[in-house]
């Protein structure tokens, strides 16, 4: 049985590897990597099962819908934050704990959530609870 090295060249030894927490999760390109690799080093006398080879397959197309669909929800996210974000600058906003209250002069886009600014230099996150006036 031959030794497939490891893809782009990295090396590692047991014991001693620390994986940071997004390096253990494959992406869609490792996946794609791995699929190739495997289909290049498989032995010719003893080809991969062709139900083996679909459920690969069936998987990869799997990982691609899963890609294209995490591609429009972060489209669609985006899409909300801008809507929240324009229906707040110019308008009064209050905290959900009704702590923090101020003319909106300008709105961050952020992965969480959006940031309001407001006329006092104050900022309040545009989350659930707030209350736009």
């Amino acid at each position: 049985m031959s030794e497939v090295s490891a893809l782009g060249g990295a090396t590692s030894t047991a014991g001693t590897a620390t994986a940071k927490p997004s390096q253990t999760s494959l992406d869609y390109n490792a996946f794609l990597q791995l699929l190739i690799a495997q289909m290049k080093n498989q032995d010719p006398t003893q080809p991969m099962d062709s139900s083996q080879y679909m459920a690969q397959l069936a998987a990869f197309s799997q990982v691609e819908q899963s890609v294209a669909a995490n591609a429009k929800l972060d489209s669609l996210l985006t899409s909300s934050a801008l809507q929240i974000a324009d229906a707040a600058v110019g308008r009064t906003v209050t905290s959900a704990d009704g702590t923090v209250s101020g003319r909106v002069e300008s709105v961050r886009i952020t992965a969480e959530a959006p940031i309001a600014t407001l006329a006092d230099g104050r900022e309040v996150t545009l989350g659930a609870g707030i209350r736009i006036a």
